[in-house]
C-alpha cells in the first residue's frame, strides 16, 4: 500500500526534538518504527507498519502512530475508498490531494481556505477546533496515461 509522495519527511533527528518538546522520548521501539514509516514512503497503513516491524507489538504500533498523530510527526489520510492511512508529515498545516488512480497522496495548503474557516465559525458560532479536507481527482501522471 505504500506510494510515494511530491512531498519530504521530516529527518529521525527532527522527529526526536519534536518528541522531546513534547516532553517524550525515542525509545527503542519508536525509533524502530519511525525508521520502518521512512522506508514505508507515501503513505501506509497501521497493518504495514505493523507488517514491517514484527518485533513491536500490534498495541505499541497504533498507541506510537497516534503520539506522533498528535505531535504533527504523521498525518492521517482518508482515501477516496474510505480507507484510512497514515504518512509522515512535511511540516506545518496542510491538507490532502489524493489521486484516484495511482493512490500518490501530495500535500497542499491554503490561506483561502482558512479565511473560509473562520468565516463559517463567525457566521455559525462554532468554534472550530479541527477540521481535514481531502481533495480527489487524478495526479499529473495518471492524467498523462490518460488514466
Amino acid at each position: 500500500m505504500a506510494t510515494q509522495s511530491s512531498e519530504t519527511t521530516e529527518s529521525t533527528e527532527s522527529i526526536e526534538r519534536t518528541l522531546a518538546s513534547g516532553g517524550f522520548r525515542l525509545t527503542g521501539p519508536r525509533r524502530a518504527l519511525v525508521e520502518v514509516m521512512q522506508a514505508l514512503g507515501g503513505r501506509f497503513s497501521a497493518d504495514d507498519v505493523v507488517e514491517a516491524a514484527p518485533g513491536v507489538g500490534r498495541a505499541t504500533v497504533f498507541r506510537t502512530l497516534r503520539l506522533l498523530q498528535d505531535l504533527g510527526i504523521v498525518c492521517q489520510v482518508v482515501l477516496d475508498d474510505g480507507a484510512v492511512a497514515y504518512r509522515l508529515a512535511s511540516g506545518g498545516h496542510h491538507h490532502h490531494l489524493v489521486c484516484s488512480e495511482c493512490g500518490v497522496v501530495s500535500d497542499f495548503s491554503s490561506g483561502d481556505l482558512e479565511g473560509l474557516l473562520d468565516d463559517i465559525a463567525r457566521r455559525t458560532g462554532y468554534q472550530v477546533d479541527a477540521h481535514r479536507l481531502e481533495v480527489y481527482g487524478l495526479c499529473p501522471a495518471c492524467r498523462a496515461l490518460g488514466a
